[in-house]
Order: structure tokens, then C-alpha cells, then sequence
């Protein structure tokens, strides 16, 4: 393992990350430990947010601190071992006091604090900065969960910063610990089995997924008044999907062309290799995914459309045989009317009236009646209203 070199303080002004602190923490080997310049008032917040700080040397776990400060100690004190620090959702303090004593950059630093970050790779010097972003499938719900993992690599540390509650860190752990021969191979080693940890929790969430499209297709075809909701916001969550995985693939190439340059382990290099191929598997699957998506989503648009035209189609079958017989009654009305009135004028009863004391008075208003009758229900039969 390479030493670890002299913290330098270029950095301490380059960002406002730094300027956020009025006094950045100082490394506890340069003060006495029974000095009261150690803050008590940091240890609560390391307990809370420390998961777990260990240190190893030839792969063994040799002993596990409790706080920042006795890692900060311990680690000085070997003069070939390797820290591994978990925090999870760590405060400004914790991530300044760490900067300050493995001279992380500034910029890494406060991407760490804000997360929210996109999958990436960055080196600064001797240190590598790796965001990943970790998924779980949850069954209840049935929704993809993801959280967000940023990773410190350097020389003789290994930093974890997570947010959220993927991946498993401490599977991850316990895994190397079992394998002392990879975890002695160093921070390198460690870096691999987090992101193995990563690409193999996206398997679950790919069967989950795959089952719930499954489940779509189903719902499509019986005709679910909810299932479009059911696909799109399944389809956002396959575009976050996609946002995890296809950088990852960019990224393990660069790191395997780094591990071949700065002579990394060979076996190492072919773990990654075969982390490559994992990922590269589960990309193309969720562009699949996204794809049959868009393409239910069409479908499904098509069936409604299909089903709105039937009910219209429905609809416009009843109005026109209310049409018709509304047009029926109105026909009859208007013939039984033509008597009505007829009748309705003869009945008046006034002494001075045309006809009223006719001898053919009554068959004439009797053959008027038939006549009108008859020419209306002619005229209505011959434009279909009867």
C-alpha cells in the first residue's frame, strides 16, 4: 500500500463548500489526545451518521472505531492498512473533516453533500469520485425505489456516502470480509465489490419490471380504465432506470482502461470485466422495456380510440331510431289534428254560421276530414316519416 502524502491546502478556498465552515475540523494526530481541542460536540453526530468505519491491513479487519477522530488516529498509525468509512446522509462537518484529512476535492465534496447527481467517474489526483445510483424493487407498491451512492477511492481509504436506502452496504462488507485475498488487494477491490453490489440489485428490479409489463399487457387487453396511469408512471420510472445504467457501461470501461494503466490486478480486472457485461445486459433490457412501454402505450391509445368510436358509434344509432320515432309521432299528431280542428270549428254552435243548417253539412265536414287525413299521411309517407 503507497503512503499517504501531506495534506495540502490549495483547495480550502476553491469552493464555497469550504467557506461554509468557519473552522474545518483538524486531524486529531496533530493535537494531544488529552487536548479539549477535540469537540465532544461531534461525536452524537458521527454515531448518527457513521455507519461503520473499519480498518484493514492484509485484508483482516484489525479493529473498528467508533468515531471519525480514532479512525483519523488508527489509520496513521499503520503504516500498510486501508479504511473503509460508510456514512449514510452524513452532515456538512462530517464530509469537511474527512475532506480535510484525505484532501478530497472540493468539487466532489459538494456533489456528495447536495446528491442528486447523475451517474459519473471523476479522478483528482490519486483519488477517484464515483456517484452510482442504486435501485430496489419494491413488491407492495410495485415501484422501482432508487437511492444514490456517492464513492471515495483513494490510495489507503475507501469513503461511502449513501443516500437512501440501496444498496446494502453491509452485505458488501461482509462479503469481503469472507474473502480476505480480494479485499487485501486494496481500495480498488473494494471499489468493485460496491459496484458488483449495485449492477446485481438491478436484477430483481428487472424481474419486477418485466412482471409488472406482464401484468400491463393484460390489463390493456381487458380494458382498464386505469391501466394508462399504470404505464406512465412505470415509464418514468424506466427512464430513471435508464438514466442508472447506461452511463454505468461509459464508466466501467474508463475504469477498467485506468485499473490496466495504473497496473491493477489482473483477476481484478476480469471481476470488472464481468461487471461490464452485467450492466451492458441490464441497459439493453431496460431500453427494451422503455420501448414495449411506448409501444402499449400505442396500443392501449388505439383500443380507446377503438372503444369511444363503438360508444359514438352507439350513441349516434340511438339518436337516429329516437330520430325516426320522434318523427312517427309527429306524423300521427299532425294527421289526427287535421279532424280535430275540423271538428273543433263545426261545433262552435253560432246561429249565424256558414253550413250549419246545410243538408250536406255533415258528410261534407266528414269528407273534409278523410281528404286532409289522407293527403297528410300521404305526404309523410313519402318522405319516410311513416
Amino acid at each position: 500500500m503507497p503512503q499517504r502524502r501531506a495534506r495540502p491546502t490549495a483547495h480550502t478556498s476553491r469552493k464555497s463548500v469550504w467557506r461554509r465552515a468557519l473552522t474545518p475540523p483538524q486531524p486529531p494526530a496533530e493535537q494531544d489526545p488529552a487536548s479539549p481541542a477535540d469537540p465532544p460536540s461531534t461525536e452524537p453526530a458521527e454515531v448518527a451518521s457513521v455507519v461503520q468505519a473499519v480498518l484493514y491491513q492484509d485484508g483482516v479487519r484489525v479493529s473498528s472505531p467508533a468515531t471519525l477522530a480514532d479512525t483519523y488516529r488508527e489509520l496513521r498509525q499503520q503504516r500498510a492498512g486501508m479504511a473503509w468509512i460508510g456514512l449514510a446522509r452524513p452532515t456538512e462537518g462530517e464530509l469537511l473533516s474527512l475532506a480535510s484529512e484525505f484532501d478530497l476535492h472540493p468539487l466532489a465534496v459538494e456533489d456528495a453533500m447536495e446528491a442528486h447527481q447523475r451517474p459519473k467517474l471523476e479522478r483528482y489526483g490519486d483519488t477517484l469520485f464515483v456517484v452510482l445510483s442504486a435501485a430496489r424493487y419494491l413488491d407492495a407498491p410495485e415501484q422501482v425505489d432508487f437511492g444514490e451512492l456517492h464513492v471515495f477511492v483513494g490510495p489507503d481509504f475507501v469513503i461511502t456516502v449513501r443516500h437512501g436506502a440501496a444498496p446494502d452496504l453491509s452485505a458488501v462488507r461482509h462479503r469481503m470480509e469472507e474473502t480476505p485475498d480480494l479485499l487485501k488487494l486494496g481500495p480498488e477491490a473494494v471499489l468493485y465489490a460496491i459496484l458488483d453490489a449495485v449492477v446485481d440489485g438491478y436484477l430483481p428490479v428487472v424481474a419486477g419490471v418485466q412482471n409488472d409489463i406482464d401484468e400491463i399487457e393484460t390489463e390493456v387487453f381487458r380494458g382498464d380504465p386505469e391501466v394508462s396511469r399504470r404505464i406512465y408512471e412505470l415509464s418514468r420510472e424506466m427512464v430513471e432506470f435508464q438514466r442508472a445504467t447506461r452511463p454505468l457501461v461509459g464508466m466501467l470501461h474508463s475504469l477498467m482502461a485506468g485499473f490496466a494503466k495504473y497496473g491493477t490486478d489482473e483477476e481484478l480486472q476480469r471481476y470488472l470485466r464481468d461487471v461490464a457485461d452485467h450492466v451492458t445486459h441490464t441497459s439493453e433490457r431496460v431500453d427494451g422495456f422503455r420501448q414495449a412501454l411506448t409501444d402499449i402505450l400505442t396500443v392501449n391509445a388505439t383500443l380507446v380510440a377503438q372503444e369511444q368510436n363503438a360508444e359514438m358509434r352507439s350513441l349516434a344509432e340511438a339518436g337516429f331510431e329516437q330520430n325516426e320515432e320522434i318523427k312517427k309521432i309527429s306524423s300521427w299528431a299532425a294527421i289526427l289534428f287535421a279532424p280535430t280542428l275540423v271538428g273543433t270549428i263545426y261545433g262552435m254552435n253560432f246561429d249565424h254560421m256558414p253550413e250549419l243548417h246545410w243538408v250536406l253539412g255533415y258528410p261534407f265536414a266528414i269528407l273534409l276530414m278523410a281528404i286532409v287525413c289522407t293527403s297528410l299521411y300521404i305526404i309523410f309517407k313519402r318522405r319516410d316519416w311513416l
